[in-house]
């Protein structure tokens, strides 16, 4: 197989030999080596000794990879999984069939010794089973042309569990019918049928469920228990001697010893099983001697097992079941087994107690043509052994005319090659197919017979040479076939030719280099990574103006920087030397106006007084508005230096830097199930640079609800760990943490991060054991409520504070927090952030990372805003129950809260309705919560507790009553609990009819109607301080200010003071642009654009676009919506990218005059200057900085008088300046 070639090459690196070697001498060993090096570790060393092996991971998900990975590598017939049972011995509930028999075919493989690797989650080894010489786990094997008696068909398939049904359409089910049993073996995907001639068996058929049709024949079927225990006459006579006076006075306990006796096992007997049999074992108690036991690491394992058992525990408790002894194992007396192990710890982990440490690389072919391309030129030209998996036959054809372009020599070596047929097996060696790996694999091969000794001859023969691109699977004919080997009875391979990429058909779900055996092995995976490509990008993500600005509408209060307060009336279009543009008209006091060119309404902000009220217009042509803006700027200063103070103290106090990315991180980071979206991986970069400076980090995260903030909050989390520190994670509710605590622990296991939680969920004790485990180093990661803020939470070396949905926080403990930001980083999560935070980081005091990219196939949840009527509420549960979802049903009063149920049931009676409070116990509010997950529940009612932490992609509706006397950003983050899917949501806020609305309420809802799109948050943020007002924002002493000029401007104010308080440069509010003067038709028409709040939103976007990307997103954004460009709104977005090429080059002005287009105040490199005058006439001058090129009609390229720009190309002259602007030097966006 492909796998002894690998392991050849493998084990030219130091540290497997070294792990082999102790093996060999019967001695334990542990080997530091990365997650993603493990597998095919196991993989190499299983296919040199074959022996049985069992693998054990930390969680269901990692083992179920690990089992993929390992199938792939050795076949699928070396791996066996052992899965975890769900059900409980204490419960009536039918175990899962399937799952039982694959663990009793697994188990089975490792106690006969097969030589196979049984992979398992440790949590799968707690459940107890019988003793080892019960041999539970045997098979039946039915053959053709056995004889075998047909009526004891029937008692033996029921000694093992199955169940007589009418049909066999579930494994676990057989079926008698005159000469036949129709039986689904509980480990197949399919049922067969028996046809006996008497009590000899004629034929073996598979059958097709849903039919009953007999499709094939078999020549013999095996068939596994689907129960973990074994009726022996030992374990019937001791349920007798227990049971005996119980079934005298119980008549179900009577029932069930008939059972026994007439040797029918049945779900029940599982919570009978202490006392069946002498003791209950582990699972590990069955493996065979000369098994070898390998573990991912052992601390998380152990730590895993406790969390587990614990769980069990509880429930067990709350079902009345006193203890577990017999039914499950104590984490404690789970050795994992007393046979020879191996253990595997994260390098990061290792510590010094290790037999060898193996460096593993990640393939970091993601990201670009030119990443992936440079990265295989990379490893051929160090004469890597380079395996490519493609199983898809148009890929690799893809891929080699590719690399045939580049002159990258490569060759195909597919599963059916000569040289990677068969199976597994030690007689496999390997001989020498590359005179550069002869002394390499000298080194590495132990044996006698093995490749060292092979005739010289021979390893001449066996190198060939091939030029780049030759396709060596096309001339099968000249390839080497496998040769039996010299000594004897054994098979010789080739090894991997080095320097040359060997693509292979296998299903490897990732690929590893190892640098130091010369090895890479890459997956067609691999180029779809979710891997950070522009990772050495540091350069912090600009806001987008209007993203954290109040928008606004004709009809609003505005504030112009330079001119003041006005009410914004429309947009007029107007007629300017025969050519149209679009103007805002403001009105001010005593009814002047003032008509405000496009390229100027960035200067234009929405007013946001101190407390909701209408201002006062700003007189225009009077000194009222210098004044007023003199004395806020003054004000401003004052209180960006009482900002400042704190992240002055901050940026002087020497913090830990973080190293960069280590292939554990990339690792960790490869492992997000999903594809990240550019603001995810714009904000990882910001807090990846943040967390690399020496100053503490204190940074806001603000993205929508399922947007994607968790995911950058682990990567970040890891960081810190991975440097040697620890990391808080504080969540408002319980819930929450919970969630939090889960996914950080499933994605941090595989490290050998520990992860723990403070919560009403856990224990005092359990509390006891994480507080003390926190305080002495050994715990990495501890998430929790504000209880994380006690004065008992002392971490020995704590680098990190993750906070999660701040706004939810009280004054008390924002305050501990701001004490906390002087020392350490800090990263903060919010999808509707509090004003003052919002404040502080558009001010410039706190930095700021926004994510309003939405996931793929994310739709915007419907909302219907209305007067509560049971026949919407009726409608809308239907509707969801018709699609096989569910509801949330928000009622937020605890005392009230059985009669919204009530109107739930008689809404839609049939519907299955749950209840969950605050005011419930922590465990019953879990239970209500896990059996909705688990769709036992259709309509939660609830009050706001589902606000933080309850993720379930199959609620798609929300219903709300009573909304108006909720807040916007809680209804707004109640809306992010559904549409957490491709699956259309919808929300319905109600109000009592007979109720007026307060104009507060009014307008809260109007927002919701208003922003129904996707990554609205920020904007929710914003409306809800418009609506309460921005006094309590600043102060009392800031209110006339804020009255005087507004929010929006005063921030502007407070930023530039900020910077200047901080040493930075900072321009003024207006900034001096480059003189337009082109003349054209400047404008987005209402044909094309109908919406006038949006025309509105687009010009304020091209007029504050201070980047060519922010003008092409906009355009973009414009065009996928509305199509194509007409030429006065291409004329607009170009003259947007005019403006920012000619501020970097430092021009003053761009003219059209006298048939001329005159640039002035630019400095034209000789060579450029020449080219322009030799195609299109252009005159330069140097001195005066001013180029002048010809437009008129009829003009073009070339030589003569007719040469210039030709004025009659319908593009126009913004379009003709454009091209020769990019001609006068880089923009600073594409150089």
């Amino acid at each position: 197989m492909l796998i002894h070639r690998i392991a050849a090459q493998l084990y030219t690196a130091e540290a497997p030999q070294v792990i082999e070697a102790a093996l060999d001498a019967g001695k334990d060993a542990t080997l530091a080596v990365s997650q993603s090096g493990r597998v095919l570790m196991l993989a190499a060393q299983f296919a040199r000794r074959p022996r049985p092996v069992v693998y054990i991971v930390s969680g269901e998900e990692a083992a179920d990879r690990a089992a993929r990975a390992l199938a792939a590598y050795v076949g699928l017939e070396h791996v066996a999984r052992f899965p975890e049972r769900t059900d409980y011995p204490w419960q009536d509930k039918q175990p899962d069939d399937a799952i039982v028999a694959a663990r009793c075919a697994a188990l089975g493989r490792i106690a006969r010794g097969e030589a196979c690797i049984m992979v398992a989650s440790a949590r799968a080894l707690l459940r107890c089973v019988p003793p080892a010489e019960s041999r539970y786990w045997a098979s039946t094997t039915f053959a053709v042309g056995e004889e075998r008696p047909f009526e004891d068909v029937p008692r033996v398939l029921v000694g093992m569990g199955y169940t007589a049904s009418d049909a066999a359409d579930a494994p676990g089910l057989f079926r008698v019918h005159g000469d036949s049993v129709d039986i689904f073996p509980a480990q197949a995907r399919e049922a067969v049928r028996i046809e006996f001639f008497g009590d000899d068996i004629d034929r073996i058929r598979r059958m097709v469920t849903s039919t009953g049709q007999t499709i094939g024949d078999e020549q013999q079927v095996e068939v596994f228990p689907c129960r973990e225990l074994a009726l022996t006459d030992d374990a019937v006579h001791r349920m007798h001697v227990a049971l005996y006076q119980a079934s005298r006075d119980d008549t179900a306990i009577a029932a069930l010893l008939e059972l026994v006796d007439a040797r029918v096992v049945t779900p029940e007997l599982d919570r009978f099983l202490p006392i069946m049999y002498e003791g209950t074992a582990s699972p590990l108690a069955h493996m065979s001697p000369d098994a070898l036991v390998v573990l991912s690491e052992p601390r998380s394992l152990f730590d895993d097992c406790t969390r587990a058992y614990e769980e069990l525990e509880r429930r067990a408790g709350e079902a009345g079941v006193s203890h577990l002894d017999g039914l499950y194992v104590r984490p404690q007396q789970l050795d994992f087994g007393r046979q020879q192990r191996l253990n595997y710890v994260s390098i990061i982990r290792a510590g010094g107690a290790v037999t060898a440490e193996l460096k593993i690389e990640q393939p970091a072919i993601a990201g670009s043509d030119t990443r992936f391309i440079s990265r295989m030129q990379e490893v051929t030209a160090n004469r890597f052994a380079c395996v490519f998996a493609a199983p898809d036959r148009g890929a690799r054809e893809s891929l080699e005319l590719s690399f045939t372009d580049e002159g990258i020599p490569f060759e195909e070596s597919l599963q059916t090659a000569p040289e990677n047929e068969g199976a597994v097996s030690p007689a496999i060696s390997v001989r020498v197919a590359d005179r550069l790996n002869l002394k390499r694999i000298e080194r590495s091969e132990s044996a006698p017979e093995q490749t060292r000794h092979a005739a010289p001859d021979e390893a001449r023969g066996s190198h060939e040479t091939q030029t780049p691109g030759a396709q060596q699977s096309k001339h099968e004919s000249k390839r080497p076939r496998p040769k039996m080997d010299q000594r004897g009875g054994g098979v010789a391979v080739p090894t991997l030719t080095r320097g040359r990429v060997t693509f292979i058909d296998l299903p490897l779900p990732s690929g590893v280099v190892v640098p130091e055996a010369h090895l890479a092995v890459f997956s067609i995976s691999d180029l779809n990574a979710r891997m950070d490509a522009r990772r050495g990008r540091r350069t912090a993500r600009r806001v987008d103006v209007t993203e954290v600005t109040f928008p606004f509408k004709p009809g609003d209060y505005v504030v112009h920087a330079t001119h003041g307060i006005a009410h914004f009336a429309s947009i007029v279009r107007q007629e300017v030397a025969g050519k149209e543009r679009d103007y805002f008209l403001l009105e001010y006091a005593d009814g002047d106006k003032l008509y405000v060119p496009l390229e100027q309404v960035d200067r234009i902000s929405r007013y946001v007084g101190p407390d909701g009220q209408n201002p006062r217009l700003t007189r225009l042509n009077t000194a009222d508005w210098s004044r007023a803006t003199k004395k806020a700027r003054k004000s401003a200063k004052k209180l960006a230096f009482d900002l400042v103070d704190l992240y002055t103290r901050r940026s002087s106090i020497t913090g830990v830097a973080c190293p960069p990315d280590t292939p554990e991180q990339l690792e960790m980071e490869a492992s997000f199930p999903y594809e990240p979206t550019h603001d995810q991986l714009d904000a990882i970069s910001d807090i990846k640079a943040d967390m690399e400076a020496p100053k503490p980090m204190d940074r806001l995260l603000c993205g929508d609800v399922g947007f994607g903030k968790t995911e950058v909050a682990l990567r970040a989390a890891f960081k810190c760990v991975d440097s040697g520190r620890q990391v808080m994670v504080l969540c408002p509710t319980t819930i929450l943490a919970q969630q939090h605590y889960q996914t950080f622990f499933e994605r941090f296991a595989p490290f050998g991060v520990e992860v723990e939680v403070l919560s009403r969920f856990r224990t005092p004790g359990q509390q006891k054991r994480a507080l003390a485990a926190f305080a002495e180093g050994k715990l990495d990661v501890l998430v929790g409520t504000h209880r994380l803020l006690s004065s008992d939470v002392n971490p020995a070396n704590l680098g990190l504070v993750i906070i999660d949905e701040e706004q939810r926080f009280g004054v008390q403990h924002k305050e501990q927090l701001k004490n906390l930001r002087e020392q350490i980083d800090v990263l903060t999560l919010s999808a509707t952030p509090i004003p003052r935070t919002m404040q502080m980081a558009i001010s410039g005091v706190r930095d700021m990372s926004l994510i309003t990219t939405p996931p793929t196939g994310r739709r915007p949840v419907i909302v219907h805003v209305g007067e509560y009527d049971p026949d919407v509420v009726s409608a809308a549960i239907r509707l969801e129950l018709g699609r096989k979802g569910q509801v949330y049903y928000v009622s937020n009063r605890v005392k009230t809260i059985d009669d919204a149920v009530d109107r739930v049931h008689e809404a839609v009676p049939e519907a299955r309705v749950g209840v969950a409070h605050g005011k419930m116990s922590p465990r019953e509010v879990e239970d209500v919560m896990i059996d909705f997950s688990m769709g036992r529940i259709d309509v939660l009612v609830a009050t706001t507790i589902i606000e933080s932490g309850i993720d379930n992609p199959r609620t798609n509706t929300l219903i709300i009553e009573d909304s108006q006397r909720l807040g916007l950003a809680q209804l707004y983050q109640l809306k992010g609990r559904v549409g957490r899917s491709a699956t259309q949501a919808y929300a319905y806020f109600m109000f009592p009819g007979e109720l007026p609305l307060t104009q507060e309420a009014t307008e809260r809802l109007t927002a919701l109607s208003e922003f129904q799109e996707l990554g609205s948050g920020m904007r929710i943020a914003m409306r809800d301080l418009e609506i309460r007002g921005a006094g309590s924002l600043v102060g009392a002493e800031q209110h006339g200010n804020l009255s005087s000029v507004g929010f929006d401007l005063f921030t502007q104010m407070l930023g530039q003071a900020v910077a200047e308080a901080r040493g930075e440069t900072s321009g003024e509010v207006e900034v001096a642009s480059v003189a337009i003067n082109l003349p054209a038709d400047y404008y987005l028409d209402e044909e094309y654009l109908p919406e006038v709040d949006r025309r509105v939103l687009v010009y304020r976007k091209v007029a504050a676009a201070d980047t060519l990307a922010a003008v092409d997103e906009a355009q973009r954004e414009c065009e996928d919506r509305y199509g194509e460009l007409p030429l006065a709104a291409r004329n607009l977005f170009d003259r947007a990218r005019l403006r920012i090429r000619a501020e970097r080059l430092g021009l003053e002005s761009i003219a059209l005059s006298a048939g001329r287009l005159v640039y002035q105040g630019v400095d034209v490199p000789k060579a450029v200057a020449f080219d322009l005058r030799d195609r299109l006439g252009a005159v330069n001058f140097p001195k005066s900085r001013k180029l002048s090129v010809p437009y008129k009609a009829g003009a073009g390229a070339g030589t003569g008088v007719g040469r210039g720009l030709d004025a009659n190309d319908p593009a126009g002259p913004v379009a003709a300046a454009l091209r020769v602007l990019e001609q006068l030097g880089p923009s600073g966006d594409d150089d």
